[in-house]
């Protein structure tokens, strides 16, 4: 992390119900503002148009379980599994990019998931995340390929067996 780890101003805490509007701004933040190096305007434009449709974003903020990166009181990054033995959300404002922030969750959810019980998660990774899972021993399994909305996208199917 590049951030001085004794800041107290930068701390993880569970998701609330009370969070859904500010996650979603973290969310729409994080894809318009970073996905142009790996992204369409189309696709761009598709994908965040996920977070204000009935029943998507909301069911997994409901059923799932995650964490959320406080800095200076304003939520910066969240990460989210749903089900349980899956990271379904990651993600982090533009402003607060490059922080450290991102694998702060990953350390968090791997943990939580371990002492659960759970061996082996998996996500499907979008651009954003897929190199910063392998480096974390991520493995691929498979590519995907999506539509959103009618517009394509790869995403890459990927696992992580934990042991602590």
């Amino acid at each position: 992390m590049n951030r001085d780890q004794s800041d107290l101003s930068v701390h993880l805490r569970l998701i609330r119900r009370a969070d859904r509007s500010d996650l979603r701004d973290v969310y729409v933040d994080s894809i318009q503002s970073q996905a142009s190096s790996f992204y369409s305007k189309t696709q761009i434009e598709a994908w965040v148009a996920l977070a204000n449709l009935p029943g998507i974003f909301d069911r997994s903020l409901d059923e799932g379980r995650g964490w959320v990166v406080v800095q200076e009181n304003k939520i910066e990054a969240f990460a989210l599994r749903y089900p349980l033995d899956r990271l379904a959300l990651l993600y982090c404002r533009g402003r607060s990019s490059r922080k450290g922030y991102a694998n702060m969750l990953l350390d968090q959810i791997e943990s939580d998931s371990f002492e659960q019980g759970i061996t082996l998660i998996t996500t499907e990774a979008s651009l954003f995340s897929y190199s910063l899972l392998l480096r974390r021993g991520w493995v691929e399994k498979s590519i995907e390929k999506i539509e959103i909305a009618g517009i394509s996208f790869d995403r890459y199917l990927m696992f992580k067996r934990l042991a602590f």
